[in-house]
């Protein structure tokens, strides 16, 4: 089988190390041409120094060629840069392809998750029956690049092309579960991100567990009403895209989002904190989006409201908490 990988970022070259060694033909693309070939002259990715790249993937700077003859597409590429890397590559991808995308983010001008940017463009007659698979879960690709244990998740509301792509990339380390609630999936991927930011950002205060705790509990308590309101299934927050993902982003120090909130939260200003991580923060990005669907659903998140407070009006962390703190009394099940 052929797999084609657009993106060659931690996440992407993970997966395309993986699916290589398990026997898959693997070729990779990046918009970046020095970074193809340094991948391809090194075999090393600088921010997964443990991880050997296998002598079989193939590198290429022509998106056509990653394309083409691929039974699977994978979108590797940050959620900022999703819809133009489709829009390079739709003359390419035919009709009945199936595309994976591990991207997680929601695009701010359309409200889009990530699948739903890749459907806008590829709608069209030639592309009426691409599959398009998210996937997702507690994925650090630090741990999948060294073979430890993983889960993750494939959604499609078409379940046969969930279970084509759970056939593909489970094996003895990775076990993959199939699930048809794509956008709960896709929303869960980028709200934990936020979440994180706030874990993070807690942490730096020198606030301890209970704090962390608070922040993962009643976090995953404001996504939940968001995607109840957008018509999610609340038994996916409960689930490996949701409560998992959170649970590894808010907790790891692998997590570029949670080292971005500890910065923050250790009193550098947030374009400082991401110049620091040094790679793609996108619980950052995906704030606007997610200031605006509370809006929309005039759904109560505090936390996420709190970020945004934090990243983009220059509000102090510790007050920032302490209005936290001082809200109003709730009852804990009201979502």
């Amino acid at each position: 089988m052929n797999i084609g990988v657009l993106g060659a970022g931690t996440w992407g070259m993970a997966l395309a190390r993986m699916l290589a060694n398990d026997n898959y033909d693997v070729t990779v693309w990046s918009a970046l041409e020095k970074e193809i070939d340094e991948l391809s002259q090194s075999r090393r990715h600088k921010n997964l120094p443990g991880m050997i790249i296998p002598d079989s993937i193939c590198f290429t700077k022509d998106i056509a060629e990653v394309c083409r003859d691929k039974e699977i597409l994978l979108f590797a590429v940050p959620s900022l840069y999703v819809r133009n890397t489709v829009r390079s590559a739709r003359n390419f991808i035919p009709d009945g392809q199936i595309v994976v995308d591990v991207a997680k983010g929601i695009e701010a001008e359309t409200l889009f998750t990530m699948s739903q940017v890749i459907a806008d463009e590829l709608n069209d007659g030639e592309h009426k029956n691409v599959k398009i698979v998210a996937l997702s879960g507690p994925t650090h690709a630090e741990e999948v690049a060294l073979d430890l244990p993983t889960t993750i998740v494939s959604a499609c509301s078409d379940m046969a092309a969930a279970k084509k792509v759970q056939d593909v990339f489970m094996n003895t380390c990775m076990r993959v579960y199939t699930n048809d609630d794509v956008l709960g999936i896709e929303l869960c991927g980028a709200l934990k991100n936020i979440i994180a930011l706030a874990s993070g950002i807690s942490a730096g205060l020198g606030y301890g567990d209970n704090a962390k705790a608070a922040i993962i509990t009643r976090g995953m308590a404001e996504m939940t009403r968001l995607g109840k309101k957008m018509g999610a299934k609340q038994e996916t927050f409960a689930g490996l895209a949701g409560i998992g993902d959170l649970i590894v982003t808010a907790t790891s120090m692998h997590s570029r989002n949670n080292r971005c909130g500890m910065l923050i939260g250790q009193g550098k200003k947030p374009e400082d904190a991401v110049k620091e991580v040094g790679m793609v923060v996108e619980g950052i990005n995906a704030l606007p989006a997610a200031m605006k669907l509370m809006k929309v659903y005039d759904v109560e998140m505090p936390i996420s409201a709190m970020v945004n407070a934090v990243v983009n009006e220059g509000a102090d962390p510790k007050k920032a908490v302490a209005e936290l703190m001082g809200r109003d009394k709730k009852n804990e099940m009201n979502y």
